[in-house]
């Protein structure tokens, strides 16, 4: 982490109002965190902006955090090795016309 010279500035816009998570619906902070803040060090501080900032995406679109979930359990399911004891998986070559290797050399 880089050396910080100045401290850092509270997220609150004046909107202080929770929603029914307990978020402020201005800043996104929770209610701990909101009266912590001025205990915080920089780099505590600079951890609840960036929570705020996560909350307010999620926020702000819903269904795209449960896309994300799935599309990384598929990537991790399209990462791992199959399993010896699984049947083998038919996987069909098409022969592909459009492949130049004039100039491929051995």
């Amino acid at each position: 982490m880089q050396l910080e010279f100045f401290d850092v500035p509270s997220p609150c816009v004046g909107i202080c109002q929770s929603d029914e998570k307990g978020h402020c619906l201005g800043c996104m902070r929770s209610r701990d965190e909101r009266q912590d803040w001025k205990t915080f060090n920089n780099d505590e501080k600079q951890k609840v902006i960036k929570r705020c900032i996560q909350r307010k995406n999620r926020k702000k679109n819903p269904h795209n955090a449960k896309k994300e979930k799935t599309v990384a359990s598929a990537e991790l399911e399209a990462d791992m090795q199959p399993s010896l004891l699984d049947p083998p998986s038919k996987t069909s070559i098409s022969p592909d016309t459009d492949l130049d290797f004039s100039d491929f050399e051995l």
